[in-house]
């Protein structure tokens, strides 16, 4: 029953980690739009990590491990990015990652209490 709950809670949270790896593995992500490329990629950064961080929350842990665990999946995140053909590794990057687990975890904190 425990492993039930336990594969029930995180695999979402490994399926989205997945994606976000997918397509930190994609070559280039240009679009040629010049400062709109930036801008949507900057805010596709954010909306995956708020995803991340109310799927995290969604295991129960602490918001604090939770900011913690996404954080380190962003530097990792980065840190692939660097070994991909025309990508880098960028620590701005992880700033916004960072602001989009923060809204992920607000947002999740106050779904669950106009749940209750």
């Amino acid at each position: 029953m425990a492993a039930t709950r336990a594969i029930r809670l995180w695999a979402p949270v490994a399926v989205w980690a997945a994606l976000i790896f997918a397509l930190s593995s994609i070559p280039s992500l240009s679009t040629g739009l010049g400062l709109w490329d930036t801008i949507l990629r900057k805010c596709a950064h954010t909306v995956e990590y708020a995803v991340l961080g109310a799927l995290l929350l969604r295991t129960r842990l602490a918001w604090s491990t939770v900011l913690t665990l996404g954080i380190a999946y962003a530097a990792s995140d980065e840190a692939h990015q660097s070994f991909v053909r025309g990508r880098h590794a960028s620590p701005v990057d992880v700033g916004i990652d960072t602001i989009g687990l923060a809204i992920g975890i607000l947002v999740a904190c106050r779904a669950s209490s106009w749940a209750r």
